[in-house]
């Protein structure tokens, strides 16, 4: 018996040894994986900064060539016009002296035949020629300017151009081998996902983030969010599909961006929270998630087109555009749909007030928050308390719920007579003009 039981527990310890095998095995296989993926991602972003860099630089030089063309032939302009413009008076000196030399020719060959003429017509051909001198003004010459007073023209090169492009370029683009900043966090929200950044280069300082998205089957990321906030809502996500997103980052006093974050795949399995259709006094947008109320008589409670809120999850509503506000106006939870109300200021349902005033189950409390306004967002949490001794007999349940409202917030507990971990949303308001957004 005891070489049985020995055997036995040989052959359990044997299994125990054989199963703890293969968990090492998967283990080293699926670290073997990451490796993979970790070389994969370093070949690749080498091979993608290198073609950068290359595209980059001969960008550069095209465009410093074309610039040095540029400027070599704005000189070579300017040359040809202080040159044209030095001649021209030169020219017409010239021409006045080639004139006077031709005049001078023909006074001394007149001269000259004057003096050996004939006896006879010598008088008159000396006078003649006398007065023909005294006209001609023999003493007056033009004047030839001396080499200091015309232009001399030389280029001025200054040679510091080329020390300052040398350091200019010498610091021109930094190789990273890690972004400045990663993504961090995906958190899943009806029809959307909250995503989540931080800051990895403790010298780095920035100024703004700049967060982009696609889906895994789209060629091209777009821009979702530019600002300082670490964190923003991406709504208009569909379910269960995959998007990339990244993330960079501008350094403070800084124009151009950091390199990207690697790119992570995030999802979301929360239906987007819809507005149900048909009632007369709204109108909604294409995806159902922005309600307006219109100029419709009309009015009643929007609810939710299913109990889409589930305990645990943040309800946020944001007042797009802002009309009259009224007392009966309500934004806030509710067990079930009721018709023949005009607010949800009634039994099992919790709101607030476009006032700031917040109600329970149809009773206003001592404390409230401050009124909301254009651009003003309103969210609900809750959490499940039991009280009964079981959640599938029907006891007593309380939700605790906390409003928040323009950094105020008011915390109760809410006491139903049912376990409810889904609810109803709606909304009501009196007069037009009021557009919210829930998400």
């Amino acid at each position: 018996m005891e070489a049985e039981a020995e055997a036995r527990l040989l052959l359990q310890e044997a299994r125990e040894s054989i199963e703890a095998a293969r968990s090492y095995r998967r283990e080293l296989r699926h670290r073997l994986g990451g490796l993979q993926q970790a070389r994969q991602q370093i070949r690749e972003s080498a091979t993608l900064t290198r073609d950068v860099l290359e595209q980059h630089f001969n960008d550069l030089k095209g465009t410093l060539k074309k610039l040095l063309d540029e400027r070599l032939m704005s000189l070579l302009q300017e040359v040809d016009a202080i040159e044209q413009e030095s001649i021209k008076p030169l020219d017409e000196c010239q021409k006045l002296i080639e004139h006077g030399v031709s005049t001078a020719d023909d006074l001394l060959q007149e001269g000259e035949s004057a003096v050996h003429g004939d006896v006879g017509q010598q008088n008159e051909k000396l006078c003649n020629f006398t007065k023909k001198a005294l006209h001609i003004q023999l003493d007056s010459l033009p004047e030839v300017p001396s080499l200091v007073d015309v232009p001399c023209l030389s280029a001025q090169l200054d040679d510091c151009l080329l020390t300052i492009l040398k350091n200019e370029i010498f610091r021109h683009g930094t190789v990273a081998s890690r972004p400045p900043v990663q993504l961090e966090e995906f958190v899943e929200k009806p029809g959307g996902i909250l995503v989540r950044w931080c800051k990895v280069d403790d010298d780095f300082v920035p100024q703004d983030y700049r967060l982009q998205y696609r889906k895994s089957t789209a060629s091209h990321f777009e821009d979702v969010y530019v600002g300082s906030e670490t964190e923003f809502i991406v709504l208009h996500i569909d379910p269960n599909v995959d998007y990339q997103f990244r993330v960079c980052a501008r350094g403070d006093g800084r124009q151009e961006w950091s390199p990207w974050s690697v790119p992570q795949i995030g999802r979301t399995t929360l239906v987007p929270h819809e507005w149900t259709t048909g009632l007369e006094g709204y109108s909604l947008s294409s995806r159902r998630n922005i309600a307006l109320r219109n100029d419709s008589q009309s009015c009643g409670v929007l609810y939710s087109k299913a109990p889409t809120y589930f305990c645990g999850q943040t309800l946020t509503f944001r007042i797009e555009t802002v009309g009259q506000p009224d007392r009966r106006d309500s934004l806030g939870v509710c067990v079930e749909q009721q018709n023949g109300y005009d607010s949800l200021q009634r039994d099992k349902a919790v709101c607030i007030s476009t006032n700031g005033a917040v109600f329970v189950n149809g009773k206003e409390m001592t404390n409230q928050l401050p009124a909301v306004t254009s651009g003003s967002t309103v969210t609900f949490d809750m959490e499940v308390v039991q009280l009964g001794p079981s959640s599938n007999e029907g006891g007593n349940f309380k939700l605790r719920v906390t409003i928040s409202s323009n950094n105020r917030e008011v915390v109760f507990d809410w006491v139903l007579d049912q376990c409810c971990v889904s609810l109803y949303f709606g909304c009501s308001f009196s007069y037009p003009g009021w557009k919210v957004l829930v998400f």
